[in-house]
């Protein structure tokens, strides 16, 4: 279905009875809401409603050009304006690597209207911030971030040889279909330029701006993800004031939601329905 929000208009794909609780799914780069569909059979079994949004410059109909339209806060206040278009006071949120980003922002910022949250690869911000201040691994593994962060350079070497780079990148989400599945879309210049967009509208004052987070929480890393480390994943507690729950999965990589999308699935779950209503 089409969302319009903020003036833009927003794809959602939605699954689950309609009278069930609501579920906000973000997606990560380079994917788009596609990558939950192994995760939502559960859900729906559950009872759950699930929305899964293709986010800013993923949604051809949500796509400006300037990179300052990309900002943290502009992502996190699209999410907000998809709930108030589906008449969605409150919602579980989950968010996997830059949703997840998305999804801390939203609890820090409007906890009235989280339920509870799931993140899913990338921790909170701040607990970022201090891996990257203090961890060698870890900025070894972020170094991707600054060709990313390059205009051009950065299109034209995920682009080559047919989006020979995208496909690199995207390994782990499983076989040759499923790598296509999500780098063909990108393989359109504008769209991969919108989604590269999040990177260079990224500011260490936006991700310094995101506070604790009061709203359940769970956290999901796993111990094979090359763009986290366990520096970052374990410093996720201390940015945590409601109940929180750290899940370790062994010998997964980055793409959690398509390659262990059962564990996931459970994760949230346990999370969805085993916390009481504040």
């Amino acid at each position: 279905m089409r969302v319009e929000a903020r003036g833009l208009t927003f794809e959602v794909r939605t699954g689950g009875p309609e009278g069930g609780e609501p579920v906000l799914l973000l997606h990560g780069f380079p994917q788009h809401s596609g990558e939950w569909d192994a995760v939502t059979p559960a859900l729906h079994a559950a009872g759950l409603r699930t929305y899964a949004l293709d986010q800013r410059g993923y949604s051809p109909g949500a796509r400006p050009t300037a990179v300052e339209a990309y900002r943290i806060p502009e992502l996190v206040d699209d999410a907000a304006g998809v709930l108030d278009a589906l008449g969605v006071t409150r919602a579980h949120l989950v968010g996997h690597d830059w949703g997840a980003i998305v999804a801390w922002g939203l609890a820090a910022a409007h906890p009235e209207r989280v339920r509870t949250l799931t993140a899913v690869s990338v921790p909170h911000p701040a607990a970022m911030g201090h891996a990257l201040a203090t961890d060698p691994r870890q900025k070894a593994k972020s170094a991707y971030i600054a060709l990313f962060r390059m205009p051009g350079k950065a299109e034209k070497v995920l682009l080559a040889l047919r989006g020979a780079g995208l496909r690199r990148l995207l390994r782990g989400v499983g076989d040759a279909d499923a790598v296509a599945r999500y780098a063909e879309p990108m393989r359109d210049p504008e769209a991969l330029t919108a989604a590269l967009n999040w990177y260079r509208a990224m500011s260490g004052t936006d991700m310094k701006a995101v506070g604790p987070v009061g709203v359940p929480t769970t956290y999901v890393w796993s111990d094979r993800d090359v763009a986290i480390g366990r520096t970052a994943a374990e410093a996720c507690a201390t940015h945590v004031t409601g109940d929180y729950r750290f899940l370790v999965l062994d010998g997964v990589s980055h793409w959690i939601p398509d390659e262990a999308p059962g564990p996931l699935a459970e994760a949230i779950l346990a999370r969805c329905t085993g916390t009481e209503e504040a």
